[in-house]
């Protein structure tokens, strides 16, 4: 069963976190399928903070929702073990109605691929000088190969050279050794004096029949006999093939992983001379085969997107992925679907609100752990249910939470920006030019920054630090007037510092610092209109 990915934005914040895993927990409960929890990007700092107070995992990296190998439905599994005789492999190519079988070693490493026109080669055998070779094979496997009854057997296996001796007898008996193999018609004679040369085995062919001589002195020289059927040519022939997979294998077989592109693999299985491609693991073991039959139908990824709606915004290949279903609070964006989709784009103050509400339509009561993540979403994306765009349906949906997750939600609500914010690990002079504007009012150079915060703590504990920096930014950027906002976004209040000439800071109310700045939270709305007239009366 494919699997179907909830999948939030590229740049991961609480709300679209905790969205994906909700959701797809939602929709394992209420649904069939499998459904998982992925992620495009790194977790920040507050959501992994968040992920710990709710004992959950993080969700799985999902980099890219183009089609994979491992999307395939289907891979072929056959494969042959090394030591199995060719014809074997034939048979089972035959069974399976394929034209090629990987080849593996006891461990299911890829070791090469037989086929068809390795097949072929092995059975013609072009090189007429290459000396007919047998083995190492077990003596059962080739007579069964031969088709032929054992009659004497001296050696559990065969291996060594093969000659098919009609006649020049002397010729043959100085070549063949006591590990050899002779192929012999009707002829005592050169059956007896091969046996008593004292070579390994002797295949008696077209039925010849086999005297009690030949039989007494194969048991007395230790000579394996076998009759066959065949004549010596085809038992010639089919010695070929009673070699082991790995003497006909080929070894210049692609190979593909399943995190491999569909369309890289494509190119992979066109490209190879067996249109053909092997799917091992890291560790080179075979996980099946794919050939161009593979690719016959349309493969796409399925995904539900939540928290987004917008190309720019999703996992990279989501043009290749089939969307099934969106869920989100912001402004309508570009995604479009080949049919209809299930689309729910709620004005609300974040995304965790509107998977909340599924929850409540389904009847399910989110556990503690759902719930805390829940909550910890839409506290993050309202500032605490503080932002503009926070509404009667949040609210509910904190409230609910909150008595399933046992938090106060302020307090959580708190901590957990803080935890955001991380201030304590980002140098003071970094954090006082991180976020900047300059401008040149009434001929003065003015640097205003804002550090935004989720309680006074921070510029509490570091005040004459934050005294001391400001004076030396001020020096390094020759500014007039340098700045810097505190900004409380849970107390809604702001806390200006700054450095410059005494009588002006004076003049305009700031030589008392910090200068609380009660509803004071944007730079550009609350503050500069503000700050520009005071400085226009004070110079």
């Amino acid at each position: 069963m494919q699997s179907i990915y909830v999948l939030g934005h590229r740049q991961p914040d609480t709300d679209s976190i905790a969205s994906a895993i909700a959701y797809a927990n939602l929709l394992a409960m209420v649904r069939e399928g499998s459904y998982v929890a992925g992620r495009c990007g790194e977790i920040n700092a507050e959501t992994q903070y968040v992920l710990n107070e709710a004992s959950l995992p993080a969700p799985v990296l999902v980099e890219s929702v183009e089609p994979v190998v491992g999307d395939i439905p289907f891979l072929y599994p056959q494969r042959a073990p090394d030591d199995m005789a060719a014809i074997d492999v034939a048979a089972l190519m035959d069974e399976h109605d394929v034209r090629n079988i990987p080849i593996v070693d006891a461990d299911e490493h890829l070791l090469g691929l037989v086929s068809e026109h390795g097949l072929a080669r092995a059975y013609v055998s072009p090189h007429a000088s290459q000396p007919l070779r047998v083995g190492p094979i077990s003596t059962e496997t080739l007579a069964r190969i031969l088709q032929a009854d054992i009659i004497h057997s001296a050696h559990m296996s065969l291996d060594g050279q093969v000659a098919i001796v009609i006649d020049a007898l002397h010729v043959s008996l100085s070549r063949l050794g006591s590990e050899d193999v002779a192929i012999v018609g009707d002829n005592e004679p050169a059956q007896l004096a091969l046996v008593s040369a004292g070579i390994g085995a002797m295949i008696i062919a077209e039925g010849a029949p086999i005297g009690e001589r030949l039989h007494d002195a194969a048991k007395s020289r230790q000579v394996t006999l076998l009759k066959t059927d065949l004549d010596a040519f085809s038992v010639g022939r089919m010695i070929h093939l009673s070699h082991p997979a790995t003497a006909i294998m080929g070894t210049d077989v692609e190979i593909v992983h399943m995190d491999d592109s569909l369309s890289a693999a494509t190119r992979v299985v066109t490209n190879s001379p067996y249109r053909t491609a092997c799917v091992v693991d890291e560790d080179n073991r075979l996980l099946g085969m794919i050939s161009r039959n593979s690719f016959v139908e349309e493969i796409h990824k399925s995904v539900i997107l939540v928290d987004h709606n917008e190309f720019a915004q999703a996992a990279e290949g989501i043009e290749e992925a089939e969307v099934l279903e969106i869920i989100d609070h912001h402004r309508l964006g570009t995604i479009s679907t080949l049919r209809p989709i299930q689309f729910r784009n709620e004005p609300v103050g974040s995304t965790s609100t509107i998977i909340t509400l599924r929850y409540i339509e389904e009847g399910v009561t989110p556990s503690k752990e759902i719930a805390t993540l829940l909550l910890a979403g839409i506290l993050s994306d309202t500032l605490v249910l503080k932002m503009s765009t926070t509404t009667a349906r949040d609210r509910e949906a904190v409230e609910y939470l909150s008595r399933l997750a046992a938090r106060d939600p302020l307090e959580f609500g708190s901590t957990l920006i803080q935890k955001g914010m991380d201030l304590d690990q980002v140098p003071l002079e970094e954090l006082l030019t991180r976020d900047v504007k300059e401008y040149t009012l009434f001929d003065k150079a003015v640097i205003i920054g804002q550090v935004m915060t989720a309680s006074d703590r921070y510029h509490t504990s570091h005040d004459s630090e934050i005294r001391d920096t400001l004076t030396i930014l001020k020096q390094k950027t020759s500014a007039d007037l340098y700045i810097v906002l505190f900004t409380d976004v849970i107390g809604q209040i702001s806390y200006l510092y700054g450095a410059g000439d005494a009588g002006v800071l004076e003049r305009i109310g700031y030589d008392h610092q910090p200068v609380e700045l009660s509803g004071v939270m944007s730079r550009k709305k609350d503050f500069f209109p503000v700050f520009g007239q005071k400085l226009r009366n004070a110079l």
